[in-house]
């Protein structure tokens, strides 16, 4: 029988169906560019391709020019000396950059079908407008010249670094700034991260011959170049002593690349799955740590593909370069000088960002925390199987502790704030990170953990390549656990409320104990409850939350649980009856596991009393 929807239930069934599903639009980038390596100026050349698959048409583009934040008196300048605390990378450096060292990069033309366009430099934005309109569902195909100086390297990008690596080359190009449904991305570089239109990028980069280079995508020509990529079997002749090399890069939202005439490079391959190349500086004091990496890695990629995802590309390549840590596509960029435990460490935070800022690709200066939080988790995950010493401790308890500082201090602010509005780099860094890891493992406490995992491949599988926002984590959550989370994402997304649930009374009758509970604190969520009694055995209970529709079906093992009914939101106290024949229950706990981000921990226990009428009774 055939069964007719409402209009109401058929909008609904339409939602549950299309998560992650929408347009967005899509580019073809090539790029050929020279460096000079004895004045590190590039010239270069860009054919853009772009596709709009928006419903919108388009009159004007815009374009990240991202070197030009390192000069003096640029937005990334002004914004690294006047907040409150600045980041120590960085601070009055680019103020004091000399105009040999400042970054630099400029539209020289911008053609559309050999028309050229009006352009506006913006700082690190340039708004060119069209000289065709774009309709929906149309391409059109932009040729750009441009022209630019590497900075000293300060922040990611640059050249000389600390470790005298020669070239960092990240957002070194005219990048197209995103458009989605809310519009144009063409946010200034001021110091947080990237969002980008996914495409096929094609780049031919030409420089001195000595230097080895690490890049996004595969080595087409790699019998032409050698330097450890495969055997040089064809000559690639210039009088100029230079050498071009020639990457391919398909589906991807960005383009990097590093180079050193002291590079080593080494592989590993990670069995049904990426190569990984790893290139560091011909260091003896470095060699011993990068030797035991690839081990390390090709381990690190097994246990996310299997637990979080299939990695999509077909490889991967550590670098020595930049300023800490930066992941790319197919690459990162570490300093390398470090111990075997802490480049592990920097090592698989960047590798695991290729789930989430790689193949997820999340707006990350609107969400750093789908980014930032999401790596953190599963990186704290992926460290406990490479090092089981770190597995004394519960998992993400850390990232627990961590929000609570974060939560009792001056630098809280929602997660929904713009990663560059930030009022402090501290409160950024606890809410991206720390409270972003928290989010997830205390979301594990409301449908369960292997819920939780299993919504978070559920999620990985739905959103890749599709520019996931927070209701596409909700509802791969709500798919998998059968519950309503709205509250849950509403709450811990958008504001800072106090999370402060209390033992009220504990009150004991014969063989019949009542426990009252409180809310002292706005944040809802649902509670675990312990109770202890004399004969030491210990009784569980789970009172989901009206809002939640249902309760968690998987409960922690080592004891005996049960589900009560849920507790309405809007009522302050809650009270159930348990059965007690061995009299007054020793203590009642809240959240004994220590799960949730309970804001008072003192009010969490209550050691009963015995009834005095059972000392008279005797």
């Amino acid at each position: 029988m055939r069964t007719l929807l409402t209009l109401p239930a058929a909008l609904a069934a339409s939602l549950i169906s299309a998560q992650c599903d929408g347009w967005q639009q899509r580019i073809r980038c090539d790029l050929d560019v020279e460096l000079d390596v004895r004045t590190h100026r590039i010239t270069g050349t860009e054919r853009l391709h772009y596709w709009n698959n928006s419903p919108d048409t388009l009159r004007e583009m815009f374009f990240h020019l991202y070197f030009n934040a390192f000069k003096p008196g640029s937005e990334m300048d002004v914004r690294s000396r006047t907040i409150d605390d600045p980041d120590p990378r960085v601070m009055d450096r680019i103020a004091k950059l000399s105009p040999e060292e400042m970054g630099d990069l400029s539209c020289t033309s911008v053609r559309q079908q050999g028309r050229s366009l009006k352009m506006e430099p913006l700082g690190t934005v340039l708004r060119v407008w069209l000289g065709q309109p774009l309709p929906p569902g149309r391409s059109t195909v932009l040729d750009l010249a441009f022209q630019g100086q590497v900075p000293l390297q300060i922040r990611r990008s640059g050249r000389n670094n600390a470790e005298g690596v020669a070239y960092s080359m990240t957002q070194w190009y005219p990048k197209v700034a995103a458009y989605d449904r809310r519009g144009w991305h063409a946010d200034p570089y001021v110091g947080r991260e990237f969002y980008g239109e996914w495409g096929d990028y094609d780049v031919r980069i030409t420089l001195d011959s000595t230097f080895t280079v690490a890049a996004t995508g595969v080595l087409a020509n790699a019998r032409e170049v050698g330097h450890g990529y495969a055997r040089k079997t064809r000559q690639q002749k210039r009088n100029d002593g230079k050498l071009t090399w020639h990457f391919k890069a398909p589906k991807v939202h960005d383009f990097a690349w590093a180079a050193d005439p002291a590079y080593v490079q080494t592989t590993a391959q990670v069995p049904i799955g990426p190569l990984l190349r790893f290139f560091r500086k011909d260091d003896p004091s470095t060699a011993e740590a990068w030797s035991q990496l690839p081990g390390y890695m090709v381990r690190a990629v097994e246990h996310m593909n299997q637990h979080f995802g299939q990695y999509p590309w077909p490889e991967y390549s550590f670098v020595q370069g930049g300023d800490g840590g930066m992941e790319y596509l197919l690459l990162t960029l570490i300093t390398g000088q470090r111990r075997l435990g802490s480049l592990v460490g920097v090592s698989v935070h960047e590798l695991v960002h290729s789930w989430y800022y790689g193949a997820l690709a999340s707006d990350e200066l609107s969400y750093p925390w789908m980014d930032e939080g999401f790596t953190e988790y599963a990186g704290t995950e992926v460290m406990r199987t490479l090092f089981p010493q770190l597995a004394k401790d519960r998992a993400h308890a850390d990232a627990v502790k961590a929000y609570l500082d974060l939560a009792s201090s001056e630098f809280h602010e929602p997660m929904s704030v713009e990663a560059d509005h930030f009022a402090t780099n501290r409160g950024y860094s606890g809410t991206a990170y720390s409270k972003g890891e928290f989010f997830l493992d205390q979301l594990g406490a409301v449908i369960g953990d292997s819920t939780l995992h299993r919504g978070l491949r559920r999620y990985f599988k739905a959103c890749a390549f599709k520019h996931p926002e927070p209701i596409d984590v909700q509802r791969a959550m709500e798919k998998e656990s059968g519950l309503e989370l709205g509250w849950y994402f509403n709450e811990w997304i958008n504001t800072t409320r106090t999370l402060d649930y209390a033992v009220h009374a504990v009150e004991s009758r014969g063989d019949t104990t009542m426990i009252t509970l409180e809310r002292k604190g706005s944040m809802l969520m649902p509670v675990d409850v312990a109770v202890k009694e004399r004969d030491g055995s210990t009784s569980c209970f789970n009172i989901p939350l009206s809002l939640m529709l249902g309760a968690r079906t998987e409960q922690p093992e080592g004891s005996l649980w049960s589900t009560l009914p849920p507790w309405p939101w809007t009522h302050p106290f809650y009270t159930f009856r348990i059965y007690t024949p061995g009299g007054l229950p020793v203590h009642v706990e809240l959240d004994p596991y220590g799960r949730s981000g309970d804001a008072d921990r003192d009010n969490d226990l209550q050691v009963a009393s015995p009834d005095p009428r059972e000392d008279m009774d005797h």
